[in-house]
């Protein structure tokens, strides 16, 4: 702290380390002192003292201008100054440690005891650019508004403007320019493919049937610079580009043609918006109806006809499953009837079913008697009744 001790005919003043004093004489400036005692005549004399600490490197006083321009040898004693032009910055270091980014057009007075100092002029007229390690040393010294940064991901692509003009296109990564006065602006696109949905859309088919699609269209922005600088929204040209074709192609065909050849329908529609898109940058890759929806009372109907179609289909396969069975009937009768062997066969499997639901089973007059008492292949002989 400075201290200004008053006696009767002069006064002293105290300066400690790392403080500097700006001595007033009457109301005029008249020197800088550094640390030390120092005395001045008080006889007639109107001291005043302003107190600077070095912590604060950069001069911030209202006798500056006088000082550069009443006092330059002063001036140059006591402060290291840094002047910029129109279309330069300075980038100041201090002792090797980035402390200050000074802007164009701009005058600094940094106290030379508070370095040491060392001055980097960077022209910016050229290039508004800067790469991201001093990018990241600004960032660190706490001077971030000198400069602006935008992220770049993966899967996008940056387009720089400067003042409203397109200046570059930017690639993934973190990019820095100096903020000097210029409108500096990054529009990121995102390059990689996307879906999108075009729900609810309100179509009267030809035949007069009024039903709701929904859409889906995937798509990927192949020049960005096209895209953004073509339309105002290249998603929205898109949505809006499928409603209008889709009504169109839609429109002109029946529900029975719409349900049954829905490939067809995408394919005509999809040539129209691929080429409209193309023009502007976007590949749409594919486009699809994912959904059909129908009104209530055609829903019911529609139900209706599909369970009739079915129980017709059900019928005919139930009748010919009935001729299949009845033909395989015939066929075993009439080889039974032309072998006599395979007969007895089938007489001995059915004589084992049988025996398997019995508990017991008495046998009279050996196999042959009990085959004949069960199964009886001849009829019997008609008797012709008597005339009375």
């Amino acid at each position: 702290m400075i201290e200004v001790k008053k006696y009767l005919l002069r006064t002293r003043v105290t300066v400690p380390e790392a403080e500097r004093a700006v001595v007033l004489v009457n109301g005029k400036l008249n020197t800088i002192l550094r640390p030390g005692r120092h005395f001045f005549t008080s006889l007639g004399n109107d001291l005043k003292v302003e107190q600077h600490d070095l912590k604060q490197p950069v001069f911030t006083s209202a006798y500056e201008q006088a000082l550069l321009k009443d006092m330059p040898q002063l001036v140059a004693e006591h402060f290291t100054e840094v002047r910029t032009g129109e279309g330069e910055v300075a980038v100041i270091y201090r002792d090797q440690k980035l402390f200050w980014v000074v802007k164009p057009d701009s005058r600094v007075l940094f106290w030379t005891d508070a370095g040491p100092w060392k001055i980097e002029k960077i022209d910016v007229t050229a290039s508004l650019s800067v790469p991201e390690p001093l990018a990241l040393r600004i960032i660190g010294s706490g001077t971030v508004d000198r400069i602006k940064r935008f992220a770049v991901e993966d899967g996008q692509v940056g387009l720089l403007s400067i003042d409203g003009a397109y200046a570059g296109r930017l690639e993934p990564g973190m990019h820095a320019f100096w903020n000097v006065g210029r409108t500096v602006n990054v529009k990121v696109v995102d390059t990689r493919q996307h879906a999108l949905d075009v729900t609810g859309q309100e179509v009267l088919t030809r035949d007069r049937v009024s039903i709701r699609v929904n859409l889906v269209a995937r798509y990927r922005v192949t020049d960005p610079v096209k895209a953004v600088a073509s339309v105002k929204d290249y998603a929205d040209a898109l949505y809006r580009a499928l409603q209008h074709a889709f009504r169109q192609s839609l429109s002109v065909k029946t529900l029975d043609e719409l349900l049954s050849r829905k490939g067809d329908t995408d394919a005509e529609a999809a040539a129209q918006v691929k080429s409209e898109m193309a023009a502007i940058g976007i590949e749409v890759a594919d486009i699809a109806i994912k959904d059909v929806i129908l009104p209530g009372d055609m829903r019911e109907i529609l139900n209706k006809v599909v369970t009739a179609e079915k129980e017709a289909e059900a019928n005919v396969i139930r009748r010919r499953e009935e001729t299949n069975a009845t033909r395989s009937l015939l066929n075993t009768a009439k080889v039974m009837a032309e072998n006599p062997v395979m007969l007895r066969l089938k007489e001995l499997e059915a004589l084992e079913k049988i025996a398997d639901k019995v508990q017991s089973l008495t046998v009279h007059n050996g196999t042959r008697g009990l085959l004949d008492d069960l199964v009886s292949l001849k009829a019997d002989p008609v008797v012709p009744k008597r005339k009375a």
